[in-house]
């Protein structure tokens, strides 16, 4: 039964690579929407991460790879995400929406030794499905359509080891690999004319880079308080984006086929910083198996990319947030939803894109749910996992593009000691 889970890990992963996502026309920019860490516990708390040590021993945090001190049983999560975007611009009043479901993080977790925990997980980072035309007729009576496609994802596979030091210290480390394509196309046509223009884009990602973390959690004896602080710092690029790009003229047949293609201008550039400089502070305190309460503070550094052809620069961004969970009472066997364990959170974050000389910002509200499994206890908390999460990012400044959205999640996680010693015979 367990080479079955091991062989679905794999086989689930080489889906998640094929797969399309939905999101905001703002993916336009850089290397898209991006989706991590998008797992249900993180996001459900409005993305606390940093100082979230679970009380419970079959969660691994892989945002923060030293805060697994707790961590006892092999884990398997499987995830999925359904999004729900509602776009509106006062640009000649459109509105449009756009769903999407994809399945969005799988991991695998287990013990090493007392001491040391690790864990292999795979995501979804970012992606690019977009599709914006953009007609406008011209004094003399001539029609330009201007038209964006962008199509692609970009995934992330991490192994991640934690190491505690001592009763209130440890540290953890984190390898990254971020692979994939990533492919924008402007088009631009005139009714009086036969060709049209195009500007293409291909991005092709190979990097690598890595995740310090570290916590200190005090621990109450006396009344099961507890103070957690954590930080992590994201460094280290060691490979490059390459980026192609093509400016030419042409037709379509029958199909959308390309015919008749004439170069204008082709070249070819490496972007160093692709996914630079990340940091991130957290404190959070709580009761020991009842509640938990963190704030949390993400730094971002701005970084050039090339886009069709032109540098274009991003800002440095930051991102507020804060959340937890709250457990009545899991002793309560005669009320179910008294062993549910209830998530929360929201969080505001100031964007590394600005258009027009406005940020576009984002910020949303957050919830979830552990529906613990009837062979659950509080050492072996295996269950259904829900959220959601409701936000808006954008605004309708300057015929800008304001975006709601309601992204549901659900999953499971499996969690059990598989590596027992046998008692009999």
């Amino acid at each position: 039964m367990k080479k079955i889970f091991v062989l679905s890990f794999i086989s689930v992963g080489y889906f998640l690579n094929a797969q399309s996502l939905s999101n905001s026309p703002y993916a336009t920019y850089g290397i898209g929407d991006v989706k991590y860490d998008n797992t249900i516990e993180t996001t459900s708390m409005g993305g606390i991460s940093t100082a979230y040590i679970s009380d419970f021993t079959s969660s691994f945090n892989f945002a923060n790879p030293a805060n697994n001190t707790n961590f006892e049983l092999t884990s398997i999560r499987l995830e999925a995400t359904n999004e729900n975007n509602y776009f509106k611009t006062d640009y000649n009043n459109t509105k449009s929406t756009k769903h999407s479901t994809y399945l969005s993080n799988i991991s695998l977790a287990f013990p090493l030794s007392p001491k040391v925990k690790m864990g292999l997980s795979y995501q979804p980072y970012s992606s690019k499905s977009y599709d914006i035309l953009n007609s406008e007729t011209m004094a003399d009576g001539t029609v330009v359509a201007n038209r964006f496609r962008g199509t692609g994802t970009l995934n992330t596979a991490q192994i991640a080891l934690s190491y505690k030091i001592a009763d209130q210290f440890s540290v953890g480390a984190r390898a990254n690999y971020y692979f994939g394509n990533l492919y924008d196309t402007n088009e631009l046509a005139y009714s009086n004319a036969e060709l049209i223009n195009g500007y293409e884009t291909k991005n092709n990602i190979k990097n690598f880079n890595f995740t310090l973390g570290a916590s200190y959690q005090k621990l109450n004896s006396r009344s099961d308080r507890k103070l957690t602080i954590g930080a992590t710092t994201t460094f280290g690029n060691t490979s490059n984006m390459m980026t192609d790009y093509k400016n030419s003229t042409y037709y379509y047949t029958t199909g959308e086929v390309k015919a008749g293609e004439s170069i204008i201008e082709q070249k070819s550039t490496s972007s160093k910083n692709l996914l630079p400089l990340q940091a991130s502070l957290g404190v959070g305190y709580g009761e020991e198996n009842k509640w938990f309460f963190s704030g949390q503070l993400d730094y971002k550094r701005g970084e050039s990319i090339s886009y069709f052809g032109n540098s274009l620069d991003l800002q440095d961004s930051y991102r507020i947030s804060a959340g937890g969970w709250y457990l009545p009472n899991y002793n309560n066997f005669r009320n179910y939803f008294s062993r549910v364990v209830y998530r929360y959170g929201a969080f505001y974050e100031k964007g590394s894109l600005q258009i027009a000389g406005t940020n576009i910002n984002k910020f949303g509200i957050s919830g979830g749910v552990l529906l613990p499994f009837k062979t659950s206890s509080i050492t072996r908390m295996s269950g259904l996992e829900l959220g959601l999460e409701v936000g808006k990012r954008g605004t309708l400044k300057n015929n800008l593009i304001n975006q709601n959205y309601i992204n549901l999640k659900i999953g499971f996680n499996f969690a059990d000691k598989w590596f027992r010693k046998t008692l009999y015979n």
